[in-house]
């Protein structure tokens, strides 16, 4: 199916709903599910994409994305075979030990915006954003030259997707930080695949951005004037970096 391989193709990237990561009982983040919230934001996604006719279907293999995928593809009348794909799975966090969910949500809030120092880990100990960035990357390479489809949806997490969207762009791991992922958002690429010009293979001719970061439940960003780390934790730093030594150690700082 080298018609399928070839040519302009589209990928919507989007990220997984709302999440509570302090519900009771929840003692892994990575197994936590989608909240009311969550579930009503992929299904907004789902309805503004339901005219899209996809032929294949993708998620990072964590339930929170499986779960927003489903939804989405509620709405769908096309009916792809939902793929798992580990390349995609969020930034693996460092052992971190935190008195409240302010001096987290201050620990996360700014994660990304030393991700391209030399040796920069996702929190302390975490897994470091070169790797993450190696292995997200290579998992879109395997979707996009070893999987057959024209348009594909693919639901991952925050750091991943402005991971692919700063290396897309060109602005490698220093832009990473300038591209606000909010909760379903929707990020629609054009790839342009042609056979490679010297050697076997394909190789991304263009990347075209259509649209980036659109959210469906709320098109105009009106409740959403926080990041979206600051909105799940439900703190407001007000554009300044914390200084507070408790919230921010001097080892982050």
């Amino acid at each position: 199916m080298t018609e399928h391989l070839t040519g302009r193709r589209r990928l919507y990237l989007l990220r997984h709903g709302h999440v509570n990561y302090f519900a009771p009982g929840i003692t892994d983040f990575t197994q936590v599910p989608l909240t009311d919230d969550g579930r009503a934001q992929a299904q907004s996604a789902g309805r503004a994409l339901a005219s899209v006719d996809f032929d294949a279907a993708f998620f990072s293999g964590l339930p929170r994305t499986q779960e927003t995928l489903s939804l989405v593809l509620a709405e769908n009348a096309s009916d792809p075979q939902p793929e798992g794909i580990a390349g995609f799975a969020e930034l693996r966090g460092g052992h971190v030990e935190v008195e409240t969910p302010e001096e987290l949500a201050a620990r996360l809030a700014f994660s990304f915006d030393d991700a391209h120092l030399p040796g920069a880990s996702f929190l302390p100990d975490g897994e470091l954003f070169a790797d993450a960035e190696a292995r997200s990357v290579a998992a879109l390479d395997e979707i996009l030259f070893r999987r057959s489809w024209r348009r594909a949806v693919l639901v991952a997490h925050e750091g991943i997707n402005r991971i692919l969207l700063a290396h897309l762009t060109g602005g490698g791991l220093k832009a990473v930080s300038h591209f606000e992922q909010d909760l379903c958002g929707i990020n629609v690429l054009d790839f342009d695949i042609v056979p490679r010009l010297h050697g076997q293979g394909l190789e991304v001719a263009r990347v075209i951005l259509k649209a980036v970061n659109v959210t469906a439940h709320d098109p105009v960003k009106q409740s959403l004037e926080r990041t979206s780390l600051e909105h799940m934790f439900g703190i407001d730093f007000g554009g300044a970096r914390p200084t507070d030594e408790r919230l921010i150690p001097s080892k982050a700082s």
